[in-house]
């Protein structure tokens, strides 16, 4: 990369990244070996989630923060989708719901007990279908509570509504696979890359695509929005194949504000990006190192800052939220490397070094909590809350509407995260509505039309069967147990005239 020669004061100029020891890492793991380009971890404040390896189906494992060390190999697992699992992502504001994704054509949401799995899970929360084909990411909304995307190998994104437990809106402007997904700071902007070579930001609700970008000279593989500075990232590669980095303005996509080559290597490049900080992280599928960066709102814009070695290559990466940050040891962003070759999940910390003890409040900001700003019903219906009271008027020829702005609840990391989130997380109980004729139900024998319908159905009967057969399993073992007492209870005089006539 061209670095520029110019220095500029920086208080984040001498962040270093510092390996957990050991015994704080998690060993043992089976991680997949599937080759999707995806992180295959998730990680929030109780849990570090992460894609196993498995003979058929998909699973993953959820291991408890707290729970470092070897594993035991027969460590429970989420072993529900009938296909491999292409991605994971927990819930923003309930930790123990996560989302997963499938071959199988479909999402589903599970509830993780508290301190872990004691068995392994099969059955979620919801199980989601709308997708035709494989569905390879997705991501939670970042204000509601229960408003989930999911981009699939139909070349559609879905928009699902969790009260109903069913899909509320298509977005199908795409017309190859969609690469990658990520939200503006409120959730009112969607910005796309797409194996088509275009870059796209979109109004989510209405599906309208407000700009769009053909890169030619940079083929966009990852996108990411920079919080609120209206700008997006952007990596891919250049004409030359070089790794490559371009900065977007988001209201004119014609040409990137300035661009920037990286390496010559041939792995995927995933940007991570702090709001708080104004840094961004780059990691290479395949590399040791993570190189972070400053952004600024003037040139050269891209301030190249350090950069993290370690000789073992990562899969992919999980990023633990704000605030299960360790805060007194001035940790600004901490990474869960995937070590394939080593089964190990790594911990990897940035810090900024400090002298003193107390606070550093110029660090951590009033960052993004664990409280939705607003619901699934509100968000999609078009009525935003705004924190600020300060109304947008907008003029109709039918009628006149109060938008307001959408900001996330914010929180301050300086007490530490004590505060527990009250919410819960309700699954919609769907009425089952039934025709039978002759003993057979109309409405659920209905012929599939289509090879997704067909795949439904196959998995449904197996399910069913599995617990048909559980469910006789257990009366066969009742029914012995019957047997054996009344072989052991004694005959009395006062039975056998009861059987008299």
């Amino acid at each position: 990369m061209s670095w520029r020669p110019t220095y500029r004061s920086s208080k984040f100029r001498n962040v270093y990244g510092k390996v957990a020891n050991r015994e704080h890492c998690f060993d043992g793991v089976p991680i997949t070996k599937n080759v999707h380009d995806n992180h295959f971890c998730a990680v929030n404040s109780k849990f570090v989630a992460v894609v196993t390896e498995s003979a058929g189906g998909g699973s993953f494992m959820v291991i408890p923060v707290a729970q470092s060390g070897r594993l035991d190999s027969h460590y429970s697992k989420v072993c529900g989708h009938q296909g491999n699992v292409l991605d994971i992502k927990w819930n923003p504001f309930f930790e123990n719901i996560i989302a997963s994704c499938s071959e199988d054509t479909s999402v589903r949401v599970w509830e993780i007990p508290e301190g872990g799995l004691r068995r392994n899970m099969t059955e979620a929360v919801l199980e989601l279908y709308g997708h035709s084909r494989r569905v390879g990411l997705i991501e939670w909304h970042p204000t509601s509570s229960g408003v989930l995307f999911s981009a699939g190998y139909d070349y559609k994104i879905l928009i699902w509504n969790l009260e109903i437990g069913e899909p509320v809106k298509m977005i199908d402007c795409h017309t190859d696979v969609i690469l990658s997904m990520s939200f503006n700071t409120d959730g009112s902007l969607l910005a796309t890359s797409c194996k088509d070579k275009k870059l796209r930001v979109i109004e989510p609700r209405s599906g309208r695509v407000l700009q769009q970008a053909s890169c030619k000279n940079h083929r966009v593989n990852r996108v990411v929005f920079l919080g609120n500075l209206k700008r997006l990232i952007t990596t891919g590669v250049s004409r030359w194949n070089t790794r490559q980095i371009a900065l977007w303005d988001q209201e004119d996509l014609s040409m990137p504000i300035v661009e920037e080559d990286i390496d010559g290597l041939s792995g995927l490049l995933f940007p991570f990006y702090d709001a708080d900080t104004h840094m961004l992280y780059l990691a290479g599928k395949g590399d040791g190192n993570i190189r972070y960066f400053e952004i600024t709102t003037e040139k050269p814009y891209i301030q190249y800052l350090m950069e993290f070695r370690s000789p073992a290559p990562q899969k992919g990466l999980g990023v633990m939220p704000k605030h299960g940050l360790d805060v007194a040891a001035c940790e600004v962003f901490r990474f869960y490397k995937l070590v394939t070759l080593k089964g190990l999940i790594e911990p990897v910390s940035m810090i900024v070094p400090r002298r003193s003890d107390t606070y550093q409040e110029d660090i951590y900001p009033m960052t993004a909590g664990t409280e939705p700003a607003l619901s699934a019903g509100e968000w999609l219906s078009g009525i935003n809350r705004v924190r600020t009271n300060r109304p947008l008027t907008v003029c109709s020829r039918r009628s006149l509407l109060l938008l307001y702005e959408t900001d996330p609840v914010l929180m301050s990391l300086k007490d530490g995260y004590q505060r527990p989130n009250q919410l819960v997380f309700k699954a919609p109980v769907k009425e089952k509505k039934s025709v039978v004729v002759n003993g057979i139900d109309l409405l659920e024998n209905v012929p599939p039309r289509t090879e997704n319908e067909l795949l439904r159905m196959f998995f449904r009967q197996q399910d069913e069967l599995r617990r048909l057969k559980e469910e006789l399993t257990t009366k066969d073992v009742r029914i012995r147990q019957l047997e054996l007492e009344k072989s052991k209870r004694p005959v009395t005089g006062s039975y056998l005239s009861s059987l008299r006539p």
